[in-house]
């Protein structure tokens, strides 16, 4: 039984949200100001954060920003009545896995929620995992090559996180669309291998002939090592 933590201040929502995630089989804690959440996310071992942007005390934007920094990684789902691309964007350049936007269907925020819960589910990575000059600190979300530390965006890093925990298994663009940015849908875009140029820059010794993170021609990627 996943549990969450909701950090909602408006208290009709509040009660309608936890009633309908119990109902669903989830246990909730729910906090109304953001200075409880934050302590709360901090202290407890919740599977997941639904977290509003709006909050008193400290909005959502600043929590998210503080529990990566801190090392959380708990996956974070934002609740935003804001309207505006770039707030979206905000939100996820600061470690936030997901967001959606108010008013929403609740069907829809199920549907996410089940979906982060199920990417959270696969294997952790070790405290320490390591491939060639390469360090990965699960436990602080940082990436070291040799003893220098390399600055990876939050995706770049979910990313190398999701490949990594499954070593030596081809995994397609279409996989990586939906399970680390959340797609529902197959756009026509070229994220990831944009982000894995990106990527093998930072990675690979020779991101012309990548020796880690593999092209399978026609399939999608593979981690070695």
């Amino acid at each position: 039984m996943a549990l969450i933590l909701l950090i909602e201040d408006e208290p009709g929502l509040r009660l309608t949200l936890t009633d309908r995630l119990i109902a669903e089989g989830y246990s909730v804690e729910s906090r109304a100001d953001g200075l409880a959440g934050l302590e709360s996310a901090r202290t407890a071992g919740f599977d997941l954060i639904l977290l509003d942007v709006m909050l008193p005390g400290k909005d959502g934007f600043a929590i998210c920003r503080t529990l990566r920094e801190e090392g959380v990684d708990t996956p974070v789902l934002m609740l935003t009545a804001r309207g505006q691309v770039d707030d979206r964007v905000a939100g996820l350049k600061l470690g936030a896995d997901d967001y959606v936007p108010k008013p929403f269907h609740t069907p829809e925020l199920l549907a996410r929620i089940e979906a982060l819960l199920r990417r959270a589910k696969k294997e952790p990575l070790t405290e320490n995992t390591r491939f060639g000059d390469i360090t990965i600190d699960a436990k602080a979300a940082i990436v070291r090559r040799g003893d220098q530390e390399v600055v990876l965006s939050a995706k770049e890093y979910q990313l190398l996180r999701y490949l990594v925990q499954r070593r030596g298994e081809v995994v397609t663009r279409e996989t990586l669309l939906r399970e680390v940015w959340g797609y529902q849908a197959t756009p026509n875009t070229r994220t990831v291998d944009v982000h894995m140029t990106w990527l093998r820059q930072k990675m690979e010794n020779d991101p012309s002939e990548p020796v880690h993170l593999v092209t399978v021609r026609g399939l999608g990627y593979r981690f070695d090592g």
